[in-house]
């Protein structure tokens, strides 16, 4: 395989692989080393089925099954991302997936399936790059700080639970998942890395502070992380895949092509406990 580094900061493109094939140990080994080193990798023209995305995803980790957001019909692994006028977007804000449970996932591995005619691109962000650009002073703050995460903030009741079906699916989510607090800096379990870990789609509050204080420091982090030094952004072709180390980065999807529709399939592999 061939990889391009895409930007100093984030994002590579991986050539010359086949992805409806099973990988082969040197490939893993090669994919995962190029996963910690850029972040987030995009192939292009890998027509790939449910089944195989979630072979694909497996190879690298268990996969978490989403409570609330709808399943492939045939692969309850794979999360069916189909946005219209009738479904309004709602990842148009930075995020790290699923940071509301105690071992937010590793990664994701994202499919293009059906595109707008133009519009829905997808950005993501090093945490690792905007933690580093920091000051001194502003690390040395955030180094021993926590925050919470929580269900509700991307979840709720009048977007998820507007049926009664919905509402008992979401009830059981909500119960399921309390809040939960990890650190405002997070080390990488693999690269031994530091980055920003808080993001605009669950981190609540920071727990060591009082709230003005909190909305403060979480409002410039948000800010921070979006800078375009930190970025790379992806404009979607059919059968794209990303393929990105979620303990580290946050994306963001555009939502500038309604009312047409955009259809993207997500499997997700779980991680670890953030230290």
């Amino acid at each position: 395989m061939h990889i391009q580094k895409l930007g100093p900061a984030i994002g590579a493109l991986v050539t010359d692989i086949d992805l409806r094939q099973a990988l082969n140990s040197e490939q893993q080994t090669h994919l995962h080393e190029a996963l910690i080193e850029h972040q987030v990798l995009f192939f292009e023209g890998q027509d790939i089925t449910p089944h195989q995305q979630r072979d694909l995803a497996a190879a690298f980790g268990d996969l978490h099954i989403h409570p609330v957001y709808p399943q492939h019909p045939e692969v309850a692994e794979i999360i069916l991302l189909d946005t219209s006028m009738d479904n309004p977007p709602d990842n148009d804000n930075w995020h790290t997936d699923v940071t509301f449970i105690e071992t937010p996932p590793l990664g994701a591995l994202l499919s293009a399936q059906h595109l707008p005619s133009s519009g829905g691109d997808t950005l993501w962000a090093s945490g690792i790059a905007a933690y580093e650009a920091l000051s001194a002073p502003m690390r040395a703050l955030l180094d021993p700080l926590s925050a919470e995460h929580d269900f509700l903030q991307s979840f709720p009741a009048w977007r998820f639970a507007r049926t009664p079906q919905e509402r008992i699916r979401w009830e059981a989510a909500r119960d399921k998942h309390p809040p939960v607090t990890h650190p405002v800096i997070r080390t990488h379990p693999v690269s031994g890395r530091r980055g920003l870990f808080v993001n605009e789609g669950f981190t609540s509050r920071i727990v060591e502070l009082q709230k003005k204080e909190s909305d403060a420091l979480l409002a410039f982090l948000r800010e921070h992380i979006a800078k375009p030094e930190f970025t790379v952004r992806w404009r979607w072709k059919r059968h794209d895949l990303a393929f990105w180390d979620n303990r580290l980065t946050q994306h963001y999807a555009t939502a500038d092509y309604l009312p047409q529709r955009r259809i993207m399939h997500r499997a997700t592999i779980l991680g670890d406990k953030p230290f």
